[in-house]
């Protein structure tokens, strides 16, 4: 039996390569909601932060972040088709399902977005729950392992945040980050994630290890 039963997927920056369309609206988006703006040179900086760094960084109040987490979702509905899985992504999909691990996707994205992406792959997500809080992840972790019969101890929350590992961390599951997402590896690994996975390949060893 493998280690792990349920692994619950963030998508952007993990499964999909949406990192290019987020730094192309980056500042449209700071204009839109007269933020603070970043100066190109500090840009690659913001990858070192926590979520709640960069919204202070960008002066983002409490009252506006359910706004801009709400235009950002119709703006990459909108180019969903202009984004693509990283490659080796819909293989590793199949070879879990195939091996008896069930596959979840958390994500503060819209589910119709997710899907347009995922193409034929979608049918190998056992469960979608997303449009996600931006810190609530670990609520929506603990339903989704609940409603598929699985304990914590058997489940691993993958993703490329801090905020991730956070997440998994207060809902009592592992956590495995990847690096060739959104936040950069050493503040990943700075966080402390049960697993820093390098490569699709290296993440596919760890879950398919037997317990």
């Amino acid at each position: 039996m493998t280690r792990y039963r349920l692994a619950i997927f963030d998508f952007d920056g993990t499964l999909a390569d949406s990192l290019p369309w987020f730094r192309s609206s980056f500042h449209d988006m700071v204009a839109r909601f007269n933020l603070t703006p970043v100066p190109a040179e500090e840009m690659e900086g913001l990858r070192g932060l926590t979520a709640r760094e960069i919204m202070a960084r960008l002066n983002v109040s409490k009252w506006q972040l359910p706004a801009i987490v709400s235009d950002m979702r119709k703006r990459k509905l909108a180019a969903a088709s202009e984004i693509s899985l990283f490659k080796g992504i819909p293989a590793m999909l199949t070879d879990l399902q195939h091996i008896g691990i069930k596959i979840a996707i958390v994500s503060s994205d819209s589910e119709a977005s997710v899907r347009q992406v995922l193409g034929p792959a979608a049918a190998q997500i056992t469960r979608f729950d997303c449009g996600a809080a931006i810190f609530g992840k670990h609520w929506k972790f603990r339903q989704v392992a609940r409603r598929l019969g699985t304990e914590p101890a058997d489940t691993i929350c993958i993703g490329d945040e801090i905020r991730d590992i956070e997440a998994a961390r207060a809902a009592g599951m592992d956590s495995g980050a990847v690096a060739w997402g959104y936040a950069l590896p050493s503040a990943l690994e700075a966080a402390g994630p049960t697993h820093l996975f390098n490569s699709i390949e290296e993440m596919m060893q760890r879950l398919t290890m037997t317990k």
